[in-house]
């Protein structure tokens, strides 16, 4: 008999619900959050498992190795799926979740998401990393505009490699400040040096690998958006279509319809911010800064005198995102001529 189990997760325990495909309850219990606790207490009851189900979040990838690798069906399911499905519930307990999660598995009322290969998650912990530390660097750049301005001292435009220098002629001015402002310099020097540091390995990286260096052959694709796409697409053969890759980073338009009402909206946004924004940050480079002339561009600069520079980004990070994938699948570099 075929047995369907829900696991509702946290960080220290697991709710477990084991159901028949009658939707009978075998067995309720609450275990270690590990992949060998949750296997003991299903291999207990039985070794005949259809569908294992849990929530995509922060440990589900490790969770789903584990199990995956013990030979169970896991599947990790979309959180605002799941989230619609279990919201009809009037208590929420984890002992319930566990109990809907199961009953998901059993009558198939799921949407599957895709677990990313060792390799992607290592490299979005590089690139978050990276984020991490610039956000920090320039927080502290800003506090220390912020509490110089209270004083009168304006450090005004300045490049980072001088901003040391900047701060120190101010603080000439008055050097009691020197107390407060000397230890916060510091700590934008480190968190300067350690973001060297991040960045120069984002670039070995995409470097030595393959796909990344084929990336990077269309126009304002670097190192850091490479990487990126790679990360988040895993593997392309999971898209049936390459048009189906905007859509699923948020970059294709929603709409609102109900009786008389139908309005247009802006994009999804769902899926992964960061892809999202390099995807973008990649379309204003090629529209804004790079001057060599290709069909993405050109196409884009017309879309630009129609609906404005924004929407356009928008439109050619959507088709950048296609062609991205296309040149993946096809292992073919970019062409800065359209075809005769």
């Amino acid at each position: 008999m075929d047995l369907f189990v829900g696991l509702d997760v946290s960080v220290r325990t697991t709710s477990v619900c084991i159901m028949d495909a009658t939707g009978r309850i075998l067995k309720e219990s609450k275990v270690e959050t590990e992949p060998d606790a949750i296997g003991a207490l299903l291999h207990s009851i039985s070794d005949h498992y259809k569908r294992v189900g849990l929530e995509a979040g922060p440990l589900s990838q490790w969770l789903y190795s584990g199990l995956a690798a013990a030979g169970y069906p896991v599947i990790c399911v979309e959180t605002r799926h799941m989230k619609a499905a279990l919201s009809a519930q009037i208590n929420k307990t984890d002992r319930n979740d566990a109990r809907g999660i199961a009953q998901m598995m059993r009558v198939g009322l799921y949407k599957p998401v895709h677990v990313k290969t060792i390799r992607s998650q290592e490299i979005r912990m590089l690139l978050t990393a990276r984020r991490f530390v610039q956000t920090k660097m320039v927080d502290a750049e800003n506090n220390l505009r912020g509490l110089l301005r209270n004083f009168g001292l304006k450090v005004g435009i300045v490049s980072r490699l001088k901003f040391d220098q900047r701060i120190l002629e101010l603080l000439e001015q008055s050097p009691h400040l020197r107390l407060t402002i000397e230890p916060l310099l510091e700590v934008r020097r480190v968190l300067r040096e350690q973001y060297q540091r991040l960045h120069k390995a984002m670039e070995q990286l995409a470097e030595a690998d393959e796909v990344c260096q084929l990336l990077m052959t269309a126009p304002g694709v670097g190192a850091m958006v490479a990487l990126s796409f790679r990360a988040g697409v895993d593997e392309p053969a999971r898209f049936g279509r390459s048009r189906s890759v905007p859509a699923h980073f948020g970059l294709t338009p929603t709409r609102y319809q109900s009786g008389e009402i139908d309005q247009g909206r802006g994009i999804s946004k769902c899926g992964d911010p960061g892809i999202r924004w390099a995807l973008v940050e990649a379309a204003g480079v090629l529209l804004r800064i790079t001057k060599k002339s290709s069909p993405l561009r050109e196409w884009g600069l017309e879309v630009a005198k129609r609906r404005g520079m924004p929407k356009a980004i928008v439109a050619v990070a959507r088709r950048l995102a296609a062609i991205l994938h296309r040149m993946w699948v096809d292992n073919v570099p970019y062409r800065w001529q359209a075809p005769a």
